[in-house]
């Protein structure tokens, strides 16, 4: 069962909307070849602020997460696409259906 998460919140900066959201399109091949990632979400909640968000069942998933392919990508392309450091949260899940 899942019990952990993280919690990713981008911000675009100004005419970066459409490559930031293209960027999260392309991780998703990515996150399907991490075996410790249970399920992964790419998120737009507002026209330029992004999210992703994704379960684990123990630390090890989390932990080779935040040091993956897809968190050395962003890496590479905050100071291009975002406007501020992306804010990372590591989350407890409480429940799941």
């Amino acid at each position: 069962m899942e019990k952990l998460a993280l919690l990713a919140r981008l911000e675009a900066k100004p005419g970066k909307e459409h490559e930031v959201a293209e960027f999260l399109k392309s991780a998703l091949p990515l996150a399907e070849n991490e075996t410790g990632t249970i399920r992964w979400y790419a998120l737009q909640l507002s026209p330029s602020t992004f999210g992703i968000f994704d379960t684990f069942e123990a630390e090890e998933g989390r932990d080779a997460h935040l040091t993956g392919p897809i968190a050395k990508a962003l890496m590479e392309n905050a100071a291009e696409l975002l406007a501020t450091d992306p804010i990372i949260e590591k989350v407890a899940l409480l429940a799941v259906k």
